[in-house]
C-alpha cells in the first residue's frame, strides 16, 4: 500500500574530466540543501496521524484533520488505539462515523511499517520522536504541525492545515533527512539460559556456563544519555571510537547527538547546534570533571562504543530519546553509528531557513536589544 517516492538528496559528488595534457582534474560539487524535494511516483493513499495524548487542547484539530482526510480526501487513516480510548474522543457520538473508518494499532504489537504513506503529527516535538520510535527500518515522510510548547521540529501551523495537507498529497515538498543512531546494547545475564529469541530481544547463550548476553536494538533521533543515575558517585565510561579508546567520562555522563539532536539536551549541555543536514554525531560531556573536556563532532559512519570503566564505583543508566530507559553493569556495551533509515521531515519552506527560523522563534538565538547607533557629534570624540 504504501505509494512510491523518490529523495532527491543532497549528495557530495566527485567528477572527474580531462585537460589538453590528458591529465585528470577533479572537480567536488555540493547541491544546495534547500533543493532536496519529495516527490511522489503515485498519489498516497494512507496517512497515519499521531496526536499527542492527553492533551484536551488537542481534540478538535484532531477531529477536524481526520474529517478532512477521510471525507474530503477519501484516505485510509491510521490512528493509534490508545488515542481514540481518551473519553473526549470515545464518548463523542458526532464523531462516531469517522471512526469506523480508521484503522487501529497498538504499539510494539501491530507493523504498520508497510500499510503508511505518510505520517502527520500533532503536538509538539516529541510526536516527532514518538513518531520516528514506532518505525525501526523505512520511516515514511513526516509532516509536524506546531501545536506543543517548544516546536522545533514542527514547523507547520494548523490555521491552514487544508492547503498545507492538500499540496503535501500533491507532492513536490521540499524535505530534511534527518538522520538517526543505530545503537545495539548488549547485557549480561547472571542466569543460566536457552537460546531463543522474544519480542524484547535476542538471548545468546555461551555454551554451558551461566553468562549469558541479551542484545537489544534502537533508532534514536534525538539523542542517547549516558548517566549516573541516582548514584552519588561521578560515572566512569569509557569511551572508544572505532575500536580504539579515546578517552575515559568522568562527570555526570555523556551524550551522543544526531545533529537533529544537537539542538535538544546537547545544547543545554554546552554543545554546538548542527544543522541536520550535515553527516555527523555529537558527543558532549554532561557537566565533566575536567575544564578541557570539550563536546566535539566526529563524522556520521564512525562507530562509539560506551561501557563501564574497570575501576567505576556504581553503574550507569542509558535512555534513547528519553525513553527505553535501563541500567548498564560491568560487561555490558553500548555501540552506537549512524542508522541508514533516516526519518524525511517535510519542510514548511525549506531545510535552511526553517531551521534558522527555529533558532530564532524557539531558542531565541541572537536575540537582544540592538545597540543605538552613534551621532555625528559623538562620532567626533
Amino acid at each position: 500500500m504504501q505509494a512510491a517516492m523518490k529523495f532527491n538528496q543532497c549528495v557530495q559528488q566527485q567528477q572527474a574530466s580531462g585537460d589538453s595534457n590528458n591529465n585528470r582534474v577533479w572537480k567536488w560539487h555540493i547541491q544546495d540543501p534547500a533543493s532536496q524535494r519529495l516527490t511522489w511516483n503515485k498519489p498516497p493513499k494512507s496517512v497515519l496521524v499521531i496526536k499527542k495524548i492527553r492533551d484536551a487542547s488537542l481534540l478538535q484539530p484532531f477531529k477536524e484533520l481526520c474529517i478532512f482526510l477521510t471525507e474530503v480526501k477519501g484516505m485510509i487513516v491510521y490512528v493509534e488505539r490508545k488515542v481514540l480510548e481518551d473519553p473526549a474522543i470515545a464518548g463523542d457520538e458526532s464523531f462516531v462515523a469517522v471512526k469506523k473508518k480508521f484503522c487501529t494499532f497498538r504499539e510494539d504489537f501491530d507493523d504498520i511499517s508497510d500499510q503508511v504513506d505518510f505520517i502527520i503529527c500533532l503536538g509538539g516535538d516529541g510526536t516527532l520522536l514518538y513518531a520516528s520510535s514506532l518505525f525501526q527500518e523505512s520511516v515514511p515522510p513526516v509532516m509536524a504541525f506546531h501545536l506543543g510548547s517548544l516546536g522545533f521540529l514542527t514547523p507547520f501551523n494548523f490555521d491552514t492545515y487544508q492547503s498545507q495537507v492538500t499540496q503535501i498529497i500533491e507532492g513536490n515538498a521540499a524535505i530534511v533527512l534527518r538522520s538517526r543512531l543505530k545503537v545495539k546494547v548488549v547485557k549480561e545475564c547472571r542466569e543460566k539460559k536457552q537460546g531463543v529469541v522474544d519480542d524484547k530481544g535476542l538471548i545468546l547463550t555461551n555454551g554451558d556456563t551461566d553468562t549469558a548476553r541479551r542484545a537489544m536494538q534502537y533508532q534514536v533521533l534525538n539523542e542517547v544519555v549516558v548517566d549516573r543515575g541516582p548514584s552519588s558517585y561521578l560515572s566512569n565510561v569509557d569511551l572508544f571510537l572505532d575500536g580504539h579508546l579515546i578517552t575515559t567520562v568522568q562527570g555526570d555522563g555523556v551524550i551522543v547527538s544526531t545533529p537533529t539532536g544537537s539542538t535538544a539536551y546537547a545544547v543545554a549541555a554546552g554543545a554546538s547546534m548542527i544543522h541536520p543536514n550535515v553527516p555527523a554525531i555529537m558527543i558532549t560531556p554532561i557537566c565533566p570533571h575536567s575544564l578541557s573536556f570539550r563536546p566535539i563532532v566526529v563524522p556520521a559512519g564512525v562507530e562509539l562504543k560506551i561501557m563501564l570503566s574497570r575501576d567505576a564505583r556504581n553503574t550507569a543508566w542509558v535512555s534513547f530519546d528519553g525513553r527505553k530507559r535501563q541500567e548498564i553493569c560491568h560487561g555490558d556495551s553500548i555501540t552506537i553509528t549512524t542508522s541508514c533509515f533516516p526519518v524525511p521531515s517535510i519542510c514548511f519552506r525549506d531545510p535552511v531557513n526553517d531551521w534558522f527560523e527555529s533558532l530564532a522563534q524557539c531558542l531565541h538565538w541572537n536575540v537582544r536589544k540592538k545597540q543605538n547607533h552613534l551621532s555625528l557629534e559623538e562620532e567626533e570624540f
